[in-house]
């Protein structure tokens, strides 16, 4: 994809997931249920790669490391990203230079130095230029600093999920501007979609940023006004701010929530009857098949404007590792986050409500 805007730090998308926990086991799970194969360990450290498609995970469990340190405070919990960049010291060089905060990773004999700044919640932002896009014989950060595990097929297809898509950030109120500011500062973040979603008893609202390369996309959310809401209880739970949920994509949805569910992927509870029944209404002409919609709980966004469907299918997991989950999306022609259903499952619950008799409408309703 052609840059969007101007690209200070020669941005090319995500690299790689850092994770960490306390104690192993909990990401080795919930890695394994979404269809990742364990390709590599570290020469030196205590970190291992695991992968499917071009996505890439680390678990480091490595001590007195700032993945370490990060685990302490959060529990399990996403503690890193990796961006791709043209020319790495370049782009240390420039983020340094806009206000970013260095950070010094350790590093051991005959390792490379890949250099960070602090991101979200004390997180660590790396900034990669070894990466692999073409077969050109070039050296990936895996190939140095990693050794693969033998007879272990170093691209897995897996679930056939495929690139990370986006990630979110839970912040605390009034920290949405900070945050947004951050990424617009440092690397040249547009905001591309803002929406305030309300509900009966809570909400959110929610600052959509991409990056230049329009690779890299981070909704920022923050509680709506009502409290009490799963920013609320996210940003408790996790003692901070931080990565909420991490959407991964892939070409067709319908095979690969069947991959996932059988390597063992828990998913959120699915929509009421009512949330497909009304999907003609809301997106007339959308010609996916409803009945393996309904059977395997995936959620319909988009438009059909002008006869000319651009649609978005996603379906979340539960909670996976500390109170991260991920979602599973497939875009056909859809740039969105999928918003819309937000509103459409509100009425859709709302509508089962009225049927079982939960819900009483009032005179005026």
């Amino acid at each position: 994809m052609a840059d969007l805007f101007d690209n200070p730090l020669g941005l090319d998308g995500f690299e790689f997931l850092e994770f960490s926990a306390p104690e192993k086991g909990v990401l080795e799970a919930a890695f394994t249920a979404m269809g990742f194969t364990l390709v590599a360990r570290h020469r030196s450290k205590d970190v291992q790669l695991w992968r499917q498609g071009q996505i890439n995970f680390i678990a480091d469990y490595e001590p007195r490391s700032p993945a370490a340190y990060f685990a302490a405070e959060h529990g399990p919990s996403a503690c890193g990203m990796g961006f791709r960049v043209r020319d790495a010291g370049k782009a240390y060089a420039e983020a340094i230079r806009r206000g970013a905060e260095p950070v010094d990773v350790r590093t051991g004999p005959m390792e490379l130095n890949i250099p960070a700044i602090r991101g979200i919640g004390h997180s660590l932002i790396y900034l990669v230029d070894r990466y692999e896009v073409d077969d050109n014989g070039a050296l990936s950060i895996y190939d140095i600093d990693f050794v693969y595990e033998p007879e272990v097929e170093r691209h897995p297809e897996g679930a056939g999920l495929r690139i990370i898509d986006h990630l979110t950030h839970n912040v605390y109120g009034g920290r949405m501007a900070h945050w947004a500011g951050f990424y617009e500062r440092i690397f040249n973040f547009r905001e591309i979609r803002y929406f305030d979603i309300k509900g009966e008893y809570t909400g959110l609202t929610s600052k959509a940023m991409t990056a230049p390369d329009g690779k890299i996309r981070i909704p920022l959310n923050e509680e709506g006004k009502k409290g009490g809401g799963q920013i609320e209880e996210y940003l408790r739970e996790f003692n901070g701010e931080g990565i909420q949920h991490i959407a991964m994509s892939c070409e067709n949805l319908y095979e690969v929530w069947d991959r996932l569910q059988a390597c063992g992927t828990p998913f959120a509870p699915p929509p009421p009857d009512t949330y497909y029944e009304m999907l003609e209404g809301r997106l007339p002409g959308h010609g996916e098949p409803v009945e393996e919609l309904r059977k395997r709980g995936i959620l319909l966004d988009g438009s059909t404007d002008d006869g000319d469907p651009r649609l978005l299918l996603q379906i979340f997991s539960k909670t996976m590792i500390g109170p991260v989950f991920f979602e599973f999306i497939q875009r056909k022609k859809d740039e969105g986050f999928g918003e819309g259903n937000f509103t459409a499952l509100f009425k859709s619950i709302e509508e089962d409500q009225l049927r079982r008799g939960a819900l009483k409408p009032t005179p005026d309703s």
